[in-house]
């Protein structure tokens, strides 16, 4: 993990921000990421949120700012982030972080 990612929070709240990114990534074949109007696979998807991660800089304190700030939606287009499984199913990628945030700190609600 580049060291630059590690000063922008607290490291035990980079840790969980790295887990929430790999938990995206681990979808990789099962679902695709659809972000303003476009598909991406897994890969994709978790290289863009540590993008976004690194350009929030001190704006993301902890993993609940990072889901907030850079896993919700486009700050482009304002269109949220959604995954799609292979059954057609969709998700708000905030529901699927928050839901993941929750199994790595049981004290979020």
């Amino acid at each position: 993990m580049p060291i630059v990612l590690l000063l922008q929070a607290p490291a035990p709240e980079a840790q969980k921000i790295e887990a929430l990114i790999r938990a995206i990534e681990a979808l990789q074949g099962q679902a695709v990421f659809l972000r303003n109007g476009s598909e991406h696979d897994a890969k994709a998807a978790g290289d863009h949120l540590r993008l976004k991660w690194k350009n929030a800089g001190r704006r993301v304190k902890s993993a609940a700012d990072f889901i907030r700030t850079c896993g919700t939606g486009s700050s482009l287009s304002g269109q949220p982030y959604k995954i799609r499984y292979r059954d057609g199913r969709e998700l708000a990628s905030a529901d699927f972080l928050w839901t993941e945030l929750k199994k790595l700190d049981p004290s979020v609600r």
